[in-house]
């Protein structure tokens, strides 16, 4: 009961069920990437270790149907911020930008004067692809790992940015979302021993605490409304899928949805929702007027009321987006939920929640006329607007959402009749595969996809790391052939040729990767150390300087600077560089030795 209490405390002064008569003053939206409703001990999970969302689920509104209208995640938030399907915003994928005339929640909210600040855990949320509008503060900056720019913070950064901001609200009216990318994979250590659920659910459990460190740091808890919400889901091989953003199955659209705070009934509503109806919602919540919307008002719920029943709509363009393959659209209404394919699907959601028995061939009539309602929400041409830029491809592919060529194929496969291949492609970039097992997971990929520039790639690196250079370097150079972005191909290749000894190779393999992505600090300290080794030293300080100015906690790259300093017959800035890495290093380091030895031998020791 503490826990409960500390969690949620705005609502411990009253008895469950009765209505709360203040009025929300605030609102504080929290997103949960790839959160399975069903792993949470409020949803019924036996082993959750989730006491801070299921003490709000007690206190406020349970949504048991809530439905995600895509299982990718900026599609779904850019829903969730707009209150439109995916062909009302633009945002068909990760990487598409949101059309820029659709209006968002927190563009209203400024215009009311509220205070706004968005914190986000992971760069498919990235301000470049338009969902900072209507934020004075808008916190996606992902820090550097040694030179590369990571896609990715852990939860505990966000929400000391969240917290942080919160000091400064104290009797202002805000809006505040908070984004974690836990528990998306990889989940935890992969390669621990520990099974993929295990750590599945630390990572939930981790994500839990964080958001109870947040509701710990709330202003006037008693005026603000706590909206929590998966953006989708997440599978462990139902339906053959691993991960998600392929299929449309409840297994990757179900989602947690938890309301909490002034006017908000204790209470499970059994209503099925969308995330669409979440910018409505808080907009009505604060008493904002009407937002043009497909989603509704749920105050009904919020206040122990059904919700008039509707038809829900929910697709998924990624697998024409990456693969050309079909995309799957689909509706849900009342015990129906048809899903749109060359083979087209009908279950009876209420007799067969797990999707498991396909009704469409004894249902022609009713498979035709959830059909047509379908084509009213989309239609099943890609979007006009379908292009990523370079930079912004490379760093989704490296979290796993962006699979292969684009729109490659001659015809649309039906994704069902891909899905071995999709769940194979989903394990390797998931991180759970290593060594051997790695190898010759992506040589069965390239057998079935042998056009795949993505695992051409992989399979190069996987090569390079067991020292077979020869072998790897046809693949990193097939990878770029077939369009590869990004500077990784092409960082690849210099590597096996710099151990091949073909170093003029090498460097202009890294001259264009520095072309691919300008001011990349690995592509720039690589470039500066093949330059030092050639004896060239002035121009290695130009690109290994560069790369410790963008990133000051590259080691390796300042190692190199003062070797290159020291090359060039400047031993001051050697010395320099050396003691600022000394200072910088952990006091355990394992580098520390030689940095030292390069000081003494720059000094005349």
């Amino acid at each position: 009961m503490l826990a409960m209490c500390v969690a949620a405390s705005w609502s411990c002064r009253r008895q469950i069920g009765e209505p709360a008569s203040a009025r929300a003053r605030s609102v504080v939206l929290v997103t949960i990437d790839t959160l399975r409703a069903d792993r949470l001990g409020a949803y019924g999970y036996a082993r959750a270790r989730t006491p801070v969302l299921d003490s709000l689920a007690q206190v406020g509104t349970r949504f048991e149907r809530a439905y995600a209208p895509a299982p990718i995640t900026l599609t779904s938030h850019a829903s969730l911020l707009s209150g439109r399907y995916p062909a009302g915003h633009g945002a068909r994928h990760n990487g598409l930008r949101v059309s820029s005339d659709v209006p968002l929640l927190t563009e209203m909210l400024a215009k009311a004067g509220f205070s706004t600040a968005a914190f986000v855990g992971a760069f498919p949320l990235d301000k470049r692809f338009g969902l900072d509008r209507g934020f004075q503060v808008y916190g996606d900056r992902m820090p550097r790992v040694a030179g590369r720019l990571a896609s990715e913070r852990p939860g505990r950064v966000v929400i000391d940015d969240a917290t942080a901001w919160l000091k400064n609200q104290q009797g202002s009216q805000f809006f505040l979302w908070v984004h974690l990318f836990e528990p998306h994979a990889p989940y935890g250590q992969p390669g621990d021993g520990r099974p993929t659920d295990v750590r599945y659910d630390d990572e939930v459990a981790e994500a839990d605490a964080q958001i109870g460190r947040l509701l710990g740091a709330l202003p006037a808890r008693g005026e603000t409304v706590i909206v929590v919400a998966g953006d989708h889901g997440e599978a462990f091989g139902e339906h053959g899928e691993v991960a998600h953003s392929i299929f449309v199955y409840d297994t990757t659209l179900r989602v947690p949805l938890i309301v909490a705070g002034p006017g908000v009934r204790s209470h499970v509503s059994n209503s099925a929702v969308s995330l669409v109806d979440v910018a409505p919602t808080i907009a009505r919540l604060v008493q904002l007027p009407a937002i043009d919307a497909d989603g509704v008002d749920l105050s009904p719920a919020l206040d122990g009321r059904p919700v008039p029943p509707r038809l829900l709509y929910a697709e998924s363009f990624a697998p024409l987006v990456d693969f050309g393959w079909s995309p799957l659209r689909s509706v849900r209404e009342g015990q129906w939920k048809y899903v749109d394919a060359p083979r087209p699907e009908l279950f009876d959601v209420v007799a067969d929640p797990e999707e498991r028995v396909d009704r469409a061939a004894s249902e022609p009539a009713r498979v035709s006329a959830m059909r047509d309602r379908v084509n009213r929400y989309s239609s099943e041409t890609a979007p006009a607007s379908a292009t990523v830029d370079k930079e912004a491809m490379a760093r989704l592919q490296a979290l796993g959402y962006v699979g292969s060529g684009r729109g490659r194929s001659s015809t649309r496969a039906d994704p069902k009749d891909r899905r071995e291949l999709a769940a194979s492609i989903a394990r390797i970039m998931s991180g759970e595969l290593q060594g051997d097992t790695l190898r010759r997971a992506v040589e069965a990929v390239l057998v079935q996809d042998p056009d795949n520039p993505q695992m051409n790639m992989r399979l190069g690196f996987v090569l390079a790391d067991e020292g077979q250079c020869g072998k790897a370097l046809p693949f990193f150079v097939k990878s770029m052939a077939l369009g590869m972005p990004g500077a990784d191909p092409h960082l690849g290749a210099a590597r096996c040729l710099t151990a091949m000894r073909l170093l003029d190779r090498a460097g202009n393999e890294l001259y264009e990767a520095n072309r691919a992505e300008p001011d990349n600090p690995v592509v720039l300290a690589n470039l500066g150390i093949l330059l030092s080794d050639l004896r060239r030293p002035d121009d290695a300080v130009s690109h290994l300087g560069r790369a410790v100015w963008l990133d000051p906690e590259f080691h390796e790259a300042r190692f190199n600077l003062a070797l290159a300093h020291a090359r060039a017959g400047r031993p001051a800035d050697a010395a320099r560089e050396a003691s600022e890495l000394l200072r910088r290093l952990p006091a355990d380091a394992p580098q520390r030795a030689e940095v030292q030895r390069l000081l003494a031998t720059v000094e005349g020791r």
